[in-house]
């Protein structure tokens, strides 16, 4: 009867000890369940969780001068650390290949563009966040996986210098282009094949592919890495025409001050950047708590530096702009197709 007893005695000691520790336990929830919760204290449990971790890894591919706005005010509203790392669309992809591969993980929270992240959907590297917020992002900029979410709308239009273009030598359509006068005048992004995919689709393959060789051929273009340098080019006059800027890029250097303007050519063709969470966020509270803050806050940030949010309430489309978001997983199932036909039409027309 004593072992009997002491054995009781054990048990009921282990069972209180699990009960004492059984909120502990309670607490420490995966990124899964983290990004899929829906209670009331959603947003509480992602602060206190996101504090506690004391950190995130940022990367993203927008340049500082228009993303750090948005980093400067999550630091301010949640004091939390925030390590950013930046490069293009194809940089940010390959790093994250490369650590996951080496079986590292050194991202929370991630910002680029739809295609990198549709490659990054296919070899299961984002997590899904079940966010309230994404009920009043423009439908076109969610994936049917939801595993990132539109958070910008990159427009890409033409722009010119105004001091080296004359009102009435503007084009009104790309047909326009191939007039004598832009001879040595016209530039274009080095690796546009995606605003190039998406203007010749909407035209019609065959009509656009003529229309840009006959371009390249009896003008010619230059080529400069990165939009953002081709919009501060022209407005310093060293390009008199760019085919394709981000919009936003030449509202701001006009509002400056500088002699640049837009001007869209139909199809007008669109971007979305957007906002993921990485599969294996080490800081899983702040990564998602990231992902809700671009939903919320950084969309009225990004309205006031004359970028358009994926949020309509916040600011819509310029009025009358009839501007086509292009698919990332289309574009990354065609991108070789297009990327030969850039080579053939654009670079080396012949």
């Amino acid at each position: 009867m004593q072992a009997i007893r002491s054995s009781s005695s054990c048990a009921a000691v282990l069972a209180a000890l699990v009960l004492h520790a059984a909120p502990a336990v309670a607490q420490t929830r995966t990124l899964a369940e983290i990004a899929a919760y829906q209670g009331p204290d959603r947003m509480a449990r992602l602060i206190e969780g996101a504090r506690k971790e004391g950190t995130l890894s940022f990367y993203m591919s927008r340049v500082a001068e228009d993303s750090n706005p948005v980093i400067d005010a999550f630091r301010k509203k949640y004091g939390l650390d925030v390590q950013v790392w930046r490069g293009a669309n194809e940089a940010v992809l390959n790093r994250i290949l490369a650590e996951r591969r080496a079986g590292r993980c050194g991202v929370d929270a991630i910002s680029t563009g739809g295609t990198a992240f549709e490659a990054m959907h296919r070899e299961n590297l984002l997590q899904a966040v079940k966010s309230p917020n994404t009920a009043e992002i423009m439908p076109q900029a969610i994936p049917p996986h939801g595993e990132y979410v539109g958070v910008g709308v990159n427009i890409l239009n033409a722009a010119y210098n105004t001091n080296l273009v004359k009102p009435d030598e503007l084009p009104k359509s790309y047909e326009d282009l191939t007039h004598p006068r832009w001879k040595g005048r016209l530039a274009i992004e080095a690796d546009d094949v995606d605003w190039f995919a998406g203007v010749v689709s909407s035209m019609g393959e065959e009509k656009g592919l003529k229309l840009f060789k006959e371009i390249a051929q009896r003008n010619g273009m230059s080529f400069r890495k990165g939009h953002t340098l081709l919009a501060n080019l022209i407005a310093a006059g060293e390009v008199p025409f760019g085919l394709a800027v981000y919009r936003y890029k030449p509202e701001q250097l006009m509002a400056a001050g500088a002699p640049v303007r837009s001007l869209y050519l139909p199809p007008v063709v669109a971007f979305a950047s957007s906002i993921a969470v990485a599969g294996c966020a080490p800081h899983p509270n702040a990564a998602v708590l990231m992902f809700e803050f671009m939903l919320r806050e950084g969309q009225a940030i990004y309205a006031e530096r004359d970028l358009v949010p994926t949020n309509p309430t916040v600011k819509p489309l310029p009025a009358g702009l009839d501007v086509t978001l292009i698919d990332p997983a289309q574009m990354l199932d065609h991108r070789a197709k297009w990327v030969e036909l850039w080579e053939k039409t654009i670079v080396r027309p012949r």
